[in-house]
């Protein structure tokens, strides 16, 4: 099916949605606007002189039609994924165990036997591959990522996906029982070349498994610091169930999971392949419950987006005025969309800290001349608060940066903000 997707001219590499992504609806709901936001890799190093640096509109849209929520610009993927993208899943405890537990959940869907073909595309470091060697697999992945992938003896075909790495891939290993997307389902242009290039790779009773972050969940919880221009679309499950109904599958099974904050793991064959699972129905049930099929639960997201940025910013001058040191914690992708939003700079944080190793160290936050430093400067200076970036693992990093020796109080910005001392 070739896409439907018309786009208006923009600049600078971008392009203006005007038609749903996915049904070719021009009914599209405005839901909330955050700025003009750098793109979240693009960290320029220390001391460098500020200079021009590209920005793009992060305008949230709603098809009324299909219910997909999408960004109302997409961006050439050039500039947001150039060969050296240096996101490596392999680096996050989260991601390795969920990918673990997918091998183990996949199985009560399909039962693989060794010579079964594994492929996933936007494989990256080839983590989630990693817990498949035991059938054939091969990964799809157009970063410098898929050749680390390789020296690890994860087969890789480098190349952006579409119909000919597809095809590619199919002519040489033959089709495939299992095709994986994890986090880049929503983040490829041209969706429905992407998902009939995918049903091209299975075999007659293959099975998709696609993971994305869930719009229930970034609604409910108030993610919209998940909001940037990797991310061209938010799913729920009626957007998905529309989508891939228009290529010939059925989705057999849902499961909700914590990644990024809060995930949705799909499967999906061919219609009458496998039994419907009742997790199916129970989701597309709790989204019509919680409103997400209208226009209410956006407008109140509007506005708790809006109460939630003069709430953040309020505790932060309440702190400065009283003139206490604060860091961040934590560079993740959606932290870029946090400090552009609030227009926070080096005179509110002082610096945001990673693990030691990260390849983030030394250069800016997108955008601002926040430094980036190794997280062993908590420890040392000892901060009066550490702001957790990453506060959807609150509860996690909070033990461990106490038990490491940390001193101080923390600020936990979303979805309320509030201090833990």
């Amino acid at each position: 099916m070739k896409s439907s997707l018309k786009l208006a001219a923009g600049t600078g590499g971008s392009v203006v949605v005007t038609h749903c992504q996915v049904c070719d609806s021009t009914d599209l709901e405005r839901i909330v606007f955050l700025g003009f936001l750098p793109p979240v890799n693009q960290m320029r190093t220390q001391g460098t002189t500020p200079h021009e640096q590209p920005a793009y509109p992060a305008l949230l849209l709603r098809c009324r039609k299909c219910q997909l929520v999408q960004l109302g610009l997409v961006v050439d993927p050039a500039i947001l994924f150039p060969p050296e993208y240096p996101y490596s899943s392999g680096t996050t405890k989260i991601l390795r165990e969920n990918f673990a537990e997918l091998y183990v959940d996949s199985q009560r869907v399909k039962k693989l036997a060794p010579t079964d073909l594994v492929v996933d595309v936007g494989s990256n470091d080839g983590t989630l591959l990693s817990n498949f060697t035991a059938h054939r697999v091969m990964g799809i992945e157009p970063s410098d990522m898929g050749k680390l992938a390789a020296s690890r003896g994860i087969p890789t075909h480098i190349a952006y996906f579409g119909p000919v790495a597809a095809a590619a891939v199919r002519g040489e290993h033959g089709p495939a029982a299992i095709v994986t997307a994890t986090n880049v389902f929503a983040h490829i242009e041209n969706v429905h070349e992407i998902v009939s290039s995918i049903v091209s790779m299975l075999d007659e009773k293959g099975v998709f498994i696609s993971e994305s972050h869930y719009l229930l969940d970034l609604v409910e919880t108030l993610q919209y610091d998940t909001i940037y221009h990797e991310h061209l679309r938010y799913y729920s499950l009626h957007a998905l169930r529309y989508l891939l109904g228009m290529h010939g599958l059925e989705i057999v099974r849902v499961k909700r999971i914590p990644t990024h904050g809060g995930s949705i793991r799909v499967y999906a064959a061919r219609p009458g392949t496998f039994p419907v699972d009742a997790s199916v129905q129970e989701t597309l049930e709790a989204e019509r419950k919680f409103g997400l099929l209208g226009s209410d639960a956006f407008v109140a997201f509007k506005k708790r987006v809006t109460n939630s940025k003069l709430e953040i910013m309020s505790l932060l001058k309440g702190l400065k005025e009283k003139g206490k040191r604060i860091v961040g914690i934590g560079a993740p992708s959606r932290a870029s969309t946090l400090v552009n939003f609030l227009a926070i700079d080096d005179g509110i944080l002082d610096a945001v800290l990673e693990v030691p190793g990260s390849y983030k160290v030394g250069k800016y936050m997108p955008g601002t001349l926040i430094p980036v430093v190794d997280e062993s400067m908590l420890f040392s200076a000892q901060p009066d608060y550490a702001m957790l970036l990453s506060w959807h693992i609150a509860d996690e990093l909070i033990p461990k940066l106490k038990a490491k020796g940390y001193k101080g109080g923390f600020i936990v910005p979303l979805p309320t903000a509030r201090i833990v001392e």
